[in-house]
């Protein structure tokens, strides 16, 4: 008897340890911290899986007030999603074309930018020739390329080679069809995803609300989306006239690369400000090299501190530290398509939690349709 009550002692001391560790708020946070760990590592070694999947839901659900457009006007669910997947693989088509000519054009400038930068750097040696210790450092990092022209056998090539495309090929494709895939099937069943999730995530007397809530994140990415969309396209031609204007070449270039960086909050304008700083080392002289980064530092101001306030309003104005570290999670994660699909996530994500103080009610068609 004493054994048994001595085993019995035991469970509920182990029960009660239990408990207690289960409701130690460390405990809590070191498990969170473990699991959001493991699911950011997740997720950068699954990038080629995840990063064409994320981006397909996200273009969905910039496309889904599309997608009821065609279903009001009387066409069935697959028909609409068909059509509006053709027109985003269209759209995406149509960048590459837009992006193809940018690329080959800073290819063909790297030898240029690379002479203009060594003469930059001769001059400015030439200021600092006391400096004997910054000289030699300078040498060292240039090496003897100046000799053999950059171009020699042991010169790195910026061409890519036949056998580096199609080896990146497959992998190019399969991330196509990921991304059509997905964006084709949330398109064609979102109402059931929404539904199932609204079911898993609360009881049946949240249903309503958590539908909702589903419905305010879509309207509001895709009324953001359209919105920069709008402001860039904008931005980019005003960039465009006033380069053409000063005098420097391929100013639509430099437009539409500003318009689709400028998506990259952060990071796209200041890949914008170093290129067309190198743009002006090599189109002017003098004090001109600055005119075009000093041009389009003056429109991206104008159009971060006024125009995009104005458009996007103060109901989906987020933390500008929460915006940056979303930004660099996104960018350290998956790149430039990190870089893209992190703010409407994050808008999703702060609508699902309510933190948006906007107009939360939804017709009860709506709520009907999604339940």
């Amino acid at each position: 008897m004493r054994a048994k009550g001595t085993s019995a002692r035991r469970v509920r001391s182990t029960l009660m340890l239990n408990q207690r560790s289960s409701g130690d708020p460390v405990l809590r946070v070191a498990v969170i911290v473990i699991a959001v760990t493991l699911g950011f590592g997740a997720l950068k070694l699954a990038a080629d899986i995840f990063a064409p999947m994320v981006l397909g839901i996200v273009a969905a659900v910039i496309l889904s007030p599309v997608t009821e457009v065609f279903e009001r006007w009387g066409l069935p669910t697959g028909l609409a999603s068909a059509i509006v997947l053709v027109l985003g693989i269209s759209g995406l088509a149509i960048l590459i074309v837009l992006i193809e000519p940018v690329v080959w054009r800073v290819i063909e400038e790297l030898p240029s930018i690379k002479w203009e930068l060594r003469a930059i750097i001769e001059e400015f040696r030439t200021l600092v020739r006391g400096l004997d210790a910054v000289n030699r450092e300078v040498e060292e990092a240039l090496g003897t390329e100046a000799e053999s022209g950059g171009e020699g056998e042991g010169g790195p090539n910026p061409m890519p080679t036949v056998s580096g495309t199609l080896y990146l090929a497959p992998v190019v494709v399969a991330q196509v069809l990921i991304f059509g895939g997905t964006l084709f099937f949330f398109l064609l069943t979102r109402k059931g995803i929404y539904q199932w999730s609204a079911r898993w995530i609360g009881d049946s007397s949240d249903t309503a609300i958590i539908l909702n809530r589903f419905t305010t994140a879509e309207r509001l990415v895709a009324r953001y989306f359209l919105t920069i969309s709008i402001v860039n396209a904008v931005l980019g031609t005003v960039l465009g006239t006033a380069l053409a204007l000063i005098g420097l070449p391929g100013p639509i270039i430099w437009g539409v690369s500003a318009a689709l960086l400028n998506f990259i909050l952060y990071a796209g304008p200041m890949v914008v400000v170093a290129g067309l700083l190198l743009a002006g080392v090599i189109a002017f002289e003098g004090l001109m090299i600055l005119a075009p980064a000093a041009i389009f530092l003056t429109i991206n101001m104008i159009e971060a501190q006024f125009v995009t306030p104005a458009m996007v309003g103060k109901h989906v104005a987020v933390n500008p530290l929460l915006v940056f570290v979303s930004l660099v999670i996104g960018l350290w994660i998956w790149g430039p398509i990190g870089g893209v699909v992190a703010i409407p996530v994050l808008v999703i994500v702060l609508v699902m939690l309510d933190i948006f103080d906007v107009d939360n009610d939804v017709d009860e068609k709506t709520v009907e349709t999604l339940s």
